[in-house]
Parts: structure tokens; sequence; C-alpha cells
């Protein structure tokens, strides 16, 4: 079995990497990562995709990490398309996690729908209770102030 994060880029490297850290320290290592970039935000997915090693190495994994480029970030057909092959392209026995935290709105709609409706394992929302630790990374914010949301649960 192998578990596999799918996640997006976002402007902040904390949006990318708190939910995945958040993860890891509920269990959940990934074996592979998936992230789906787009021009605005293809600095903060290198860096995130560099410090998102080391977290995961911390947690005692050694995860395969790709990036998945659009060229622009509207093209909706493209954004369907790789989360709906993340899931459904994945061995059956495989858990796939689908991160909906970081990106544009219509990027988080997007990935909610398709992990729901394609069947992923776990969709998951990092929520931060508290919004005086925007910007800052999971190991600084106190975890009484955040909850990684797992909507296959809730709904």
């Amino acid at each position: 079995m192998t578990r596999r994060w799918v996640t997006c880029g976002t402007p902040t490297t904390p949006g990318i990497l708190n939910p995945v850290t958040a993860a890891c320290d509920r269990g959940y290592v990934p074996d592979e990562v998936r992230i789906l970039s787009n021009p605005p935000v293809m600095e903060h997915v290198a860096e995130a995709k560099a410090l998102m090693s080391e977290v995961i190495a911390a947690y005692g994994g050694d995860a395969e990490i790709a990036v998945h480029e659009l060229t622009t970030e509207t093209d909706f057909e493209s954004i369907v398309a790789f989360y709906r092959d993340q899931v459904e392209g994945s061995p059956a026995d495989d858990e796939v996690a689908i991160d909906v935290t970081p990106g544009r709105k219509f990027m988080s709609a997007i990935a909610f729908q398709a992990g729901i409706q394609f069947g992923a394992d776990h969709v998951y929302y990092f929520h931060r209770k508290a919004g005086g630790y925007y910007g800052q990374y999971y190991p600084e914010i106190p975890r009484t102030a955040t909850d990684l949301i797992d909507f296959t649960e809730v709904l």
C-alpha cells in the first residue's frame, strides 16, 4: 500500500507545509506527494517541495514528490483531471489524501468535490482556530490552535 498526499500550491509556504505536517503528526506519513502548481505560485511550490522532504523524513518517511504544472491557473478542466487521476489512477490498495487547505478558493472547491466524488480516502483541511498564527509553521503553533479535519469522516 502506498500513501499519496495530493495538494496544490499557494503563495505561502506554511500554507502548503502545515497540512502535511499535521497529517504526519497524526500518523499519515505519505510515500508519494503530488503538488498542483501554476505560474503565480511556482517559486513557493519549489521551496515547499524541498522542505516537505525534510518534514516527511523527520517522521520516518521518504516520499517521492512530483509537481504537475498548469500553464494557467484557471485551467479548470486540467485541475479536475489532475485530482481525478490522483484518486482513480491509484491502485485499489493505495490510500489517497486530498488536501483542500492551500490554493485559491476555486482550487479548494474543485479539490474538495473531486476528493468526495472520486472516492479519496481522506479529504483534509488544516484549520487554524486562532488568527494570530498566520504565516507560522506547524511546530510553532500550539496544538490547541489547530485542527486537521478529515471531511470523509464529517460527511
